[in-house]
């Protein structure tokens, strides 16, 4: 949601952009320590390739349309991995996602026997678009819940969480990370 009242340090803050993903503890103004960072692909990156491998248009980035084809996809038809789910730091890593969803167009198209070049019927699409997005956002709740126990642990303090960067407008996103700060009481 938006910010209604004045913020006041410390917080953490998640960065999801199209060059970027970090989290970060913000003591103060100019005082920041990245906690987590992007390894390779930004999540914002990996929603622009998968709308491209979609034939989603994607003037606006990609983003906006993979979430609204999303909406009527079911994300348990196409199995993806969850990146980096073993590993016990703050990281980000979308290029292993991205990876494995390019290999799941490659098979649902060969499944429905499309030529190279066409184009998977809109329901497919719509699956495809749902199980990336709900991997990509397991990946940021993972990756999210390290941060706020580590920062309960070593800085009680911080009870607040701010999202920042283009890919904060997604609508299932934000609504995920609300639950996690409410189940944390922040």
């Amino acid at each position: 949601s938006r910010l209604n009242s004045s913020l006041e340090f410390p917080f953490l803050s998640l960065l999801v952009s199209g060059g970027h993903c970090q989290l970060l503890r913000c003591d103060g103004i100019g005082s920041y320590e990245v906690i987590g960072g992007t390894l390779d692909d930004s999540l914002g990156e990996a929603y622009d390739k998968v709308a491209r491998m979609l034939n989603l248009p994607v003037g606006g980035g990609g983003g906006p349309a993979v979430e609204a084809l999303a909406k009527n996809g079911d994300p348990s038809v196409v199995k993806l991995p969850i990146p980096m789910q073993h590993r016990k730091d703050c990281d980000f890593s979308f290029a292993g996602l991205k990876n494995a969803f390019r290999m799941a167009v490659n098979k649902m198209k060969e499944i429905r026997g499309l030529e190279e070049g066409g184009d998977l019927a809109e329901q497919d699409k719509a699956d495809l678009a749902a199980s990336f997005q709900n991997v990509a956002i397991k990946h940021l709740e993972q990756r999210l819940k390290l941060a706020i126990s580590n920062t309960k642990r070593d800085t009680p303090a911080i009870d607040k969480l701010v999202v920042v960067g283009g890919v904060a407008a997604n609508k299932a996103i934000r609504e995920s990370l609300s639950n996690i700060c409410e189940a944390n009481e922040w």
